[in-house]
Formats: structure tokens, sequence, C-alpha cells
């Protein structure tokens, strides 16, 4: 009986490892043109007006699409949506995706598929995927709201809330969830949001807004 229960207790070990050993983990952040730390009102005077671009990226701390492993590696996904971001897509979008130039030809496809699983519709149409130098840092502080991303014409620079000087409302909340699946996150302030490259029909720049968010991901 006591062999019994060791084999049992070997067996549930061995399948909770094969379970953590698929596992993909690492740091994400996410940007975009409108407010998603903000009040039920305002969200809803910028519904169909703003909000409509968006750059996230997602740096594997650890893990393996299929048989490729991704450690170290970063992928960035550049959004410009037909409507709202967080609200229904009725409009066709676009996305540049956006590829760490350490990748090698296996592993630029898995992150292109790594960002279709996280991303869904919102990278249906995927235009354009380039290689380019894409470095991501969490910086830490109290508020683990601070980021920068860096990936070719595409640039995210975030601060922590204070929930005092970024008040406007009083009745602020994560109004819009994160863009991506499987992501804990905190909102933020971007600094800095840009896109500066070829592509789309437009670029755009955005700063001193409440539409970051900074964390983590686990894809199971």
């Amino acid at each position: 009986m006591k062999r019994a229960f060791v084999l049992a207790a070997l067996a549930a070990g061995v399948v909770a490892s094969s379970s953590l050993a698929g596992e993909i983990t690492g740091q994400y952040v996410e940007a975009r043109t409108c407010d998603v730390y903000t009040g039920p009102c305002f969200a809803n005077a910028d519904t169909g007006l703003t909000g409509r671009h968006a750059v996230m990226a997602w740096k594997i701390d650890k893990g393996a699409m299929g048989q490729v492993q991704l450690d170290g590696l970063t992928v960035v996904a550049v959004i410009a949506a037909g409507d709202t971001l967080g609200t229904k897509q009725i409009r066709a979008g676009k996305a540049v995706v956006i590829v760490d130039d350490k990748a090698t030809a296996a592993q630029k496809e898995a992150l292109v598929a790594l960002v279709r699983k996280q991303a869904g519709e919102l990278v249906e149409n995927i235009i354009s995927v380039r290689s380019a130098p894409v470095d991501l840092m969490i910086c830490p502080c109290d508020g683990h709201g601070c980021a920068k991303v860096q990936a070719g014409d595409a640039k995210v620079e975030t601060r922590c809330i204070d929930v005092q000087h970024d008040k406007a409302c009083g009745n602020e909340i994560a109004f819009y969830p994160p863009l991506s699946r499987n992501v804990s996150a905190k909102p933020a302030v971007t600094t800095e949001h840009s896109f500066q490259g070829k592509g789309f029909d437009e670029t755009w720049q955005d700063s001193e807004r409440r539409g970051a968010y900074v964390g983590t991901f686990t894809i199971r």
C-alpha cells in the first residue's frame, strides 16, 4: 500500500512538472491612445472618437511554442484598430508585428504565433512582420508601473499612476482590461507612446495618458 502511494505521488509530480514545462512566462507592457484607468463617463465620451491605436509587447522569460525555445526574446504588435480598443470591433483593423532581431527563422515564426494566440482578433490582419532590435524593461518601483519598450519605430515609456495627481473625476477604475489574454497587470501612465513607421496610413504620438498596462503573462 505504501509503495502504491509513493508511485502515485511520483506520477502526480511528473504530471505537474510537465504542466509547468509547457508554460510560457514573461513580462507584458501595452499602451493605447485612450485612458484605461478612467471613470465610466469619460470612457463613454471617448468611444468612437479615440483609442484605436496601441502597442503591445511581450518579453519571454522562459518557455517554448511547440519545440521552439523562446527564452529572452521579445515581440511587439502595433495595432491600428477599426474601432476604440476595448469595445466591439466592427470595422477591420491592421497590425504590424516587430520581432526581436536575435530570433532565428523558427523563433520568428513562433513569436508571431504567440502574438496571434495572445491578441486574437486584433491581429487577424497582420500586414507586415519586421525584425528589429527590441528591448522591454520593467523598472523596479513601488507602484510596479514603470516600463520602457523600444522596438524599431515603436516606443513606449510609462510611469506609475499617482492617485491624487492623475485623478480626473474621482471615480477612476481599471475600466478597460488589458488587450492581451493571460495577463496580470496594473494600469500606468504613458509618458511616451508613439509609432512613426510605415505600414499604416498614419502614425501617432501620445503622452501623459492613463492608457497603459504593465505586468506579466503566463500561457499554459
